[in-house]
């Protein structure tokens, strides 16, 4: 039998679940919650903001290969870039309900997150952005999180806009992902290139999520 492309990708990203989650639950952990909920959304802001000219510059870069999938794939970035747009003005409002707003800077984590993927777009090929994207939207927020947050931190229900919307939306999107990952074919370079990357940014989302439950800081 035939291993699809997704089958393989979801395998080899099997062992990075149980680290993931176990940084999750850490992250959410009742003791100082309400102040770690606060650096989790100025962390994900600039992720969230990169995402869409991530996408888009991922469908220029199709454009310019001698590529049979170049096509696919560029649609795929297009139309997904379409999904998120607006998303990172969710997490401005989301912080703004909560008291709080975006950060200076950059966690450096969410740099090398979003970084590692313009690397690999540029020099190795766009297909690389699907490993992040699959990880991403694999380990979506469950749909009781943020009822269970706003409980425990005591934050307006509108500073939880995000995590309702996504809890929603990307199991479809993941499957979407998969769909299009299949009719690629990519070749065993291309599959090379997207598991490598997916399992970059799962250590990356690992450590990130580890270095938020860690500050002792006051302010996000």
């Amino acid at each position: 039998m035939t291993v699809t492309a997704s089958v393989a990708l979801t395998t080899k990203l099997a062992p990075t679940t149980t680290a993931l989650r176990a940084a999750t639950a850490v992250l959410w952990r009742p003791d100082g919650l309400r102040q770690r909920y606060l650096r989790y959304l100025a962390a994900m802001y600039p992720l969230v903001r990169a995402s869409v000219p991530l996408l888009e510059r991922a469908a220029e870069r199709c454009a310019e290969l001698d590529d049979p999938a170049a096509r696919t794939l560029a649609a795929y970035c297009t139309r997904h870039a379409e999904e998120e747009h607006g998303h990172d003005t969710w997490l401005l409002e989301d912080l703004a309900a909560a008291g709080a707003g975006p950060p200076a800077v950059p966690h450096p984590l969410v740099v090398e997150l979003a970084g590692a993927q313009y690397y690999r777009i540029e020099h190795e090929h766009p297909v690389a952005l699907l490993g992040y994207v699959a990880v991403l939207e694999g380990n979506a927020p469950g749909p009781r999180l943020a009822d269970r947050l706003a409980e425990a931190t005591g934050l307006p229900d509108a500073a939880f806009r995000t995590l309702r919307e996504h809890a929603e939306l990307d199991g479809g999107h993941l499957d979407d992902l998969h769909r299009v990952l299949d009719a690629l074919a990519p070749t065993p370079s291309q599959q090379t290139a997207v598991s490598v990357s997916a399992l970059h940014t799962a250590d990356l989302l690992t450590r990130l999520f580890l270095s938020l439950a860690d500050n002792p800081g006051e302010n996000p």
